[in-house]
Parts: structure tokens; sequence; C-alpha cells
């Protein structure tokens, strides 16, 4: 074939060719539309973590989750592709852990009692904004972070509002926190150019109120107790850094501590009369797990555990579940 002739030929072609592109990147967005379409029918729906706890994929690009602790669980982030993490616990993230795998920490903490507006705006420009796909987590990943992963994916328009609640009872969201259930149920796509326009920061760590800061760190210590009185009122084999009469002391100093603060004082007198309550089973708590060591004498601990020591545990149990009743879980409409 002569040269002219091979350009008159490939100045034919042209056309043609260029028209099946069109018609294959058409075919192609149809497909993905059909897979997304697929895949959105199909959440949300737990997945297999090794070290996360009660994951939840809501959206393509968000995931619900508990607390990543230690390098096992944000490497395990980092490998499910995860770009951006976004806590709603009180806890100060773990930034450390977070960049060594190249992971993007936004702290947004809200209570038990439901997700403020003012925080629904935050949460739905980050899921909207930023790197995904997006880890939001809370402490269990039971309560607080699907709940905040619900409304956050329905005001951005990645999740319908039917879906919001089903997305609680999937991750095992307590009834009883009405003010949560209440937030997913209310939630609505946010107006477009509202949230586009919308430019909130997202800290790596947010100031959190000394006391709510408090209340996490004796939550901590409240779960150490309830791991040791799962082991027989011993040290827990898989957590031998836990010695029974070390925690109920610090358990006994969160109490006295925050005791001590205006902020309290501030609250109601049967919030006072609680708190003060555990202070005295805490520090009864500490006395006899510390006499029961003693007079083991070296000797492996006696099978039967004295009465008194699960009774002054329950006396605290009983405290902070009334707590939660009755201050903490009001849902923010009521109070």
């Amino acid at each position: 074939m002569q040269a002219n002739e091979l350009k008159s030929t490939i100045h034919l072609c042209g056309p043609i060719i260029r028209w099946l592109v069109v018609v294959l990147i058409v075919l192609v967005g149809l497909c993905d539309s059909q897979v997304t379409a697929q895949d959105s029918d199909n959440l949300p729906r737990r997945l297999e973590a090794s070290h996360l706890p009660n994951p939840v994929q809501v959206h393509a690009t968000v995931i619900s989750g508990g607390l990543p602790e230690g390098d096992a669980a944000f490497k395990e982030l980092a490998e499910l592709g995860i770009k951006t993490i976004i806590s709603v616990d009180g806890m100060k993230p773990d930034l450390e852990a977070a960049k060594k795998y190249g992971l993007r920490y936004v702290h947004l903490p809200h209570g038990y009692d439901g997700v403020p507006e003012s925080r629904v705006w935050e949460l739905a420009k980050a899921v909207q904004t930023l790197d995904g796909p997006v880890y939001i987590h809370c402490h269990h990943g039971k309560h607080r972070s699907p709940a905040a992963a619900s409304v956050a994916c329905v005001a951005a328009g990645l999740v319908k509002p039917e879906k919001a609640i089903e997305i609680l009872e999937l991750a095992g969201t307590n009834k009883n926190y009405v003010g949560l259930y209440q937030s997913a149920r209310q939630s609505r796509p946010l107006p477009t150019a509202e949230l586009s326009s919308f430019s909130p920061e997202l800290p790596e760590v947010a100031e959190v109120p000394p006391m709510a800061e408090a209340m996490v760190g004796l939550g901590h210590t409240y779960e150490h107790i309830q791991l040791i009185a799962g082991s027989n009122w011993q040290t827990p084999k898989k957590h031998p850094d836990l010695d029974p009469v070390h925690e109920a002391l610090l358990l006994r100093e969160h109490y006295t501590e925050l005791l001590r603060t205006p902020e309290v004082n501030a609250e109601p007198e049967e919030f006072k009369r609680m708190l003060r309550e555990s202070e005295s089973a805490a520090r009864k708590l500490e006395t006899l797990l510390s006499q029961w060591q003693a007079s083991r004498n070296g000797q492996t601990l006696p099978a039967e555990v004295p009465a008194e020591i699960p009774a002054q545990a329950k006396i605290i149990a009983d405290n902070c579940k009334a707590c939660h009743v009755h201050f903490r879980d009001v849902p923010l409409n009521k109070r």
C-alpha cells in the first residue's frame, strides 16, 4: 500500500474508531452503575476482621467499627484500603500508629445522647470530601459509630434515609440509646449547595471537656475490672499486665478526682451521690482484693472468692447503669 493510500485509510477509519471508543465508555459506565446499585442493595453488611471490633460496611466508602488498638489493627485498616479514620469517641486518637500506616485521623466525638446537628454537618462533609474509604469508630463499634456513620452517609446523600435504622440494628446498637436511634431516624440529606460551601475544621484531636475526658478514663479502667471479674478476680491470662488491686485503686482514684472537679459540683445531687457511693465501693474493693491476695501467702488463690468482692463490684455496676439511664443517655431534645 502506498503512503497516500495508508493516510487516506487512517483518515476514513478515524471517526469509526472514535465512535467505538465512545460506545465502549458508555457501556463501561452502565456496567459500573449497575455494580454500584447492586452493592448498595446489599448494604449494610457485616465484615470479617481479625483485629477490628464489630466492623459494618455502611457504604462502598464507609465502614463503621470499634477502636483500632495496637499495630495489627492499624495494619489491617491499611490492608482494607482505608485512608481516613474518624473517631467519635472521647479518647485521644492514636495519631502515631495511624501515621505509621499512612492514615489520616479526624476527631469528631459525640455522646450516647445523640448526634448534635452541628456534628452531623461535620461528619457529612468528612465522608463526602476526605480521602476514602473511611473508617468511623467509637470504642466498641456498637453504639456511637454506627449512629455517626448512619447520619453522616444519609446527610451526605450516600445512603437512603430508610436504611439508617437498619445500620444501627445490624451493628447491635442498644435500643436503650434512644438519642442515637432518634438521630438516625430523623436524618435527611443536607442541601447540596450548602454542604458544598460548608468548610468545617476537621481536627486530628478535638478538645474534650474535662469531665468527659475523665469519664473516658474511668470507663477504660472499669472494663479492666470486668475482665478481672471474668477471670475469678485474678489477673486475666490474656492481659498479664492487669493487676486486680492496682486496677481497683485506679478506679477509686478516678471517682475521687471526678468528685473534686467544678463540673461535677455543678451536677444534680443524685449524680454526685452515685459517684460518692461508687468511690466508697471501689475503695472497699481495693482493700478486699488486697486482703484476699495476702491471705494466700504465695500459694494459689483459693477458688472461692469472698462474697463481698463481687458485692462491691455490683454496687459500682448498678450506679454506672443508673447514671447512664438518668444522665448520660437522655436524648438531646429532652435535656
